[in-house]
C-alpha cells in the first residue's frame, strides 16, 4: 500500500510539473507574440474603452463584490477561494468552481479565451502575476469591465450599458448596475434578451453581495 501511495504521489508530482512547464511555455508564447503592455494599450485606445472614473461606483463595487470580494486584499491568486474551489470540485467530481480572481480573468480574456484546460489555467496565472506587477488594482478592474462579455454580443461595459439601457456607464441606476454586474459569470445563461428572469435572480445575489461588501 505504501508503495502504491508513493508511486501515486510521484506520478501526481510529475504530472503537475509537466502541466506547469507546458503552461509556462504557453504563457511565454502568448506574451512574446503580443506583450502585455501592447495588449493593454490597444484596449485603452479603443473607441469603447471607458475609464474607471466614468463608471458608476454602484457597478464597479458590484462587480468586485460578486466576482472577487477580496480583490483589493490578495495578489494574482486568492488562496482562500482556490482551496474552497478545490474542495467543492472534488466533492462534486467535476470542475464546478474555478476560484479565479479578477486578475486571472483579465489574463484569460486578454490571451486565452474560454479554452478549458489545466495548461491554460497555468498560463493564465503567469499572465495574472505580470498584470499585478505592472498595473494597479484599479487599472486591472478597469480592464476587466472593459473587456468582459455581457451577453447578446456586447463586450465591455460601454456597449452593454448603451445597448441594454441606452445609457453611458456613468448614468446607470443602482438597479441597472446590479443587473449588469451579474451577467459576466454566465453571459449566455443570463442574457437579458432571452433569460431575463434568470438575470433578475442573479441580480438578487449581486445585491446581497454588494450590501455585505459595502458594510
Amino acid at each position: 500500500m505504501k508503495k502504491l501511495i508513493k508511486t501515486g504521489l510521484i506520478i501526481a508530482l510529475l504530472a503537475g510539473a509537466i502541466i506547469g512547464l507546458l503552461g509556462y511555455f504557453k504563457y511565454k508564447e502568448a506574451v512574446a507574440e503580443v506583450p502585455i503592455r501592447e495588449k493593454v494599450a490597444a484596449i485603452r485606445e479603443g473607441e469603447n474603452f471607458v475609464p474607471l472614473e466614468e463608471i458608476t461606483p454602484d457597478f464597479t463595487d458590484a462587480i468586485v463584490a460578486i466576482e472577487d470580494h477580496r480583490f483589493y486584499d490578495h495578489g494574482a491568486i486568492d488562496v482562500i477561494s482556490l482551496v474552497r474551489a478545490v474542495f467543492v470540485n472534488v466533492k462534486a467530481k467535476e470542475l464546478s468552481q474555478g476560484g479565479s480572481t479578477l486578475t486571472q480573468q483579465v489574463g484569460k480574456n486578454l490571451y486565452f479565451g474560454n479554452e478549458q484546460s489545466f495548461i491554460r489555467k497555468v498560463a493564465e496565472l503567469f499572465v495574472a502575476y505580470d498584470l499585478e506587477r505592472i498595473y494597479s488594482k484599479d487599472d486591472i478592474l478597469e480592464l476587466y469591465v472593459n473587456i468582459v462579455y455581457y451577453g447578446d454580443g456586447h463586450y465591455g461595459v460601454k456597449a452593454a450599458s448603451s445597448n441594454y439601457f441606452g445609457k453611458t456607464p456613468a448614468q446607470l441606476s443602482y438597479d441597472e448596475a446590479t443587473l449588469l454586474a451579474g451577467l459576466p459569470q454566465a453571459p449566455s445563461a443570463y442574457a437579458l434578451s432571452s433569460n431575463y428572469e434568470k438575470a433578475k435572480q442573479r441580480q438578487s445575489e449581486v445585491i446581497e453581495a454588494l450590501t455585505e461588501y459595502r458594510n
